[in-house]
């Protein structure tokens, strides 16, 4: 049974994009393991809050992240 864990920061992805996600992961799984374990693929998106997730030693926000989405350069 494949267990696929994703964490990110939370609120930047929409309840569509999650779903995309999942659905391109386990199709992915799939690709590679086969189709008949599908059904039991797992794929678990866990959030964590802005500013507890850090990079290079400064904390992240939802916001940083976003713009560093829309090509920003800066992630502070």
């Amino acid at each position: 049974m494949p267990l696929v864990q994703i964490k990110g920061i939370s609120d930047f992805l929409s309840p569509a994009q999650k779903e995309e996600l999942i659905r391109k992961v386990t199709d992915a799984v799939v690709s590679v393991e086969g189709e008949g374990l599908r059904p039991v693929t797992w794929v678990l998106l866990e959030e964590v809050p802005s500013g507890a997730w850090g990079v290079g030693g400064e904390p992240v926000t939802t916001d940083a992240l976003r713009r560093m989405a829309s090509g920003s350069t800066c992630a502070a």
